[in-house]
């Protein structure tokens, strides 16, 4: 079979992903709705005899699994022995039930916690230690006595070849069920910190994806784009084009085949101001030599099972220190981003909004709307025309002001209120220019009136730019800066 006729057919068949995805920071794909916790502990179930209608596994098979869970932390038996019984129960878990998978969970967070009393001696010892020279042995109790048994129970776990895997699908399973149950929460975090160690950057290897690379691996790609679809074949072959398209991912040595992270990257002659022209299949490439900018329009993170561990700013460090090695004209780095929260957070805020306009432009939105002043209802059932809005509409320029606000001012406990917003401040890019029709799409109608955003990652400033954010302060051009509606 040939490469066409491969990804015809995977592409007609409708495939997806079993495990959701995100892009730049933000979900993608609704969860199936998550098994409800049982009102019992497990505690108490474990003393029951009967099982009630809410709970999955009944108490005889629930003590049976919890023998099996403790058997893999034997302190008599060796970790590779640990690490075949954790396979058993893996291989159990992943023929049970949704339900049964939770009570699960509920063990490993309720019954492998750190020996309480223990933990409460180790710290009343190191606080008494603190300024002595017995400061440094009493630290070292302490760390120990903070090795949880869930911990152990979960690196044995990861010492068969699939364990990584298995854990990774573990808690992207989980992660939707911690709102309804906070008992969960402990495994969470245990799950969380483990990752954050083996997943470091340290043990990632860059590797660039191109039309050369295994099928396999560019089915994931498909799989796993979550900004813009890819929708044929020529697509996906157009983006990873040798000429003027890169992509690269982080892989992990225990997920050998499978992207953690992928960027998207266009090599082009200036900033752009839409993504039409990015996908477009029949443009005229630019010559690599030529290229002065490289445009970042599409990251997608693939693992929700990874959520909270980031490498995002250190892919992008990466991939532009590669690009820069192979072509040392490129002197700009920037993003084509989509801006997902605009069009919800417009409509919260837009009451807010009005009062702040000046009375040339109240006076210019009022005899558009029909209404003097002009009223946040009609306001937002005018802007969903936007596509039809030409450069001088009093609309258009109202959006744009309002998108500016909401980049460059609109924050939440400190940090950006849009996803993409913060992710890319957060690695130190600054807010640079907004794109009226950037995304045409329904898609990008949906998300933001078709508005694009191009965050600069100016190399020189980004500690600048973050030290700025951790101050409450977004760094933005002047352009973006001089949207800005007057202070309230």
């Amino acid at each position: 079979m040939s490469a066409t006729e491969w990804f015809q057919a995977r592409l007609r068949s409708g495939e997806k992903s079993k495990v959701p995805v995100a892009s730049e920071g933000a979900a993608k794909g609704a969860s199936k709705s998550a098994p409800k916790p049982s009102a019992r502990s497990t505690a108490e179930r474990l003393q029951a005899t009967l099982r009630k209608a809410d709970e999955a596994l009944s108490p005889r098979a629930l003590r049976r699994v919890l023998a099996d869970l403790q058997a893999v932390i034997d302190p008599r038996v060796s970790e590779v022995e640990g690490g075949r019984r954790a396979h058993a129960i893996a291989d159990a878990y992943r023929a049970a039930t949704p339900e049964e998978r939770r009570d699960y969970w509920a063990l490993m967070s309720e019954h492998f916690a750190a020996d309480a009393q223990k933990l409460e001696t180790a710290r009343n010892q190191h606080q008494a230690a603190v300024g002595t020279p017995d400061e440094g042995q009493a630290e070292l109790r302490l760390r120990r006595a903070l090795v949880s048994p869930r911990m152990r129970l979960l690196q044995r776990f990861a010492v068969e070849p699939e364990g990584m895997r298995f854990l990774v699908d573990l808690r992207a399973e989980l992660l939707p069920c911690l709102k309804a149950d906070k008992r969960l929460l402990a495994l969470d975090a245990e799950l969380e910190h483990l990752f954050s160690t083996w997943f470091d950057v340290a043990f990632l290897e860059l590797r660039r994806i191109d039309w050369d690379s295994p099928a396999s691996l560019i089915e994931k790609l498909i799989r796993y784009e979550a900004v813009h679809d890819i929708k044929s074949w020529s697509d996906v072959k157009n983006r990873l084009d040798d000429s003027d398209r890169r992509c690269y991912g982080f892989f992990h040595p225990r997920l050998p085949n499978e992207p953690l992270i992928f960027v998207e990257v266009a090599l082009v002659d200036r900033i752009s101001d839409g993504i039409t022209p990015l996908l477009d299949e029949a443009a005229v490439p630019v010559l690599p030599a030529r290229a002065t900018t490289a445009i970042f329009y599409s990251i997608s993170n693939t693992q929700n099972g990874l959520r909270g561990v980031s490498f995002g700013d250190s892919l992008i460090k990466r991939v532009v220190e590669t690009l820069q090695d192979e072509l040392p004209r490129l002197k700009t780095f920037a993003t084509l981003s989509p801006i997902p929260g605009f069009r919800t957070w417009l409509a919260k805020n837009v009451v807010d909004l009005l009062p702040r306009l000046d009375e040339k432009r109240e006076a210019e939105l009022g005899r558009l709307v029909g209404s003097l002043p002009p009223t946040a209802e009609r306001l937002l059932a005018a802007a969903d025309s936007a596509a039809t809005f030409d450069a001088k509409s009093p609309l258009r320029q109202w959006l744009m002001q309002a998108a500016a606000e909401y980049l460059g001012r609109a924050l939440v406990d400190g940090t950006p209120a849009d996803p993409v917003a913060r992710f890319h401040l957060g690695n130190g890019a600054r807010v640079e220019r907004l794109n009226w029709a950037g995304d045409p799409s329904p898609k990008g109608h949906k998300q933001s009136y078709g508005l694009m955003v191009n965050y600069l990652y100016d190399l020189k400033r980004l500690d600048k730019h973050r030290t700025w954010l951790a101050d409450g302060k977004v760094a933005v051009s002047g352009d973006i800066e001089s949207l800005y509606f007057k202070k309230g």
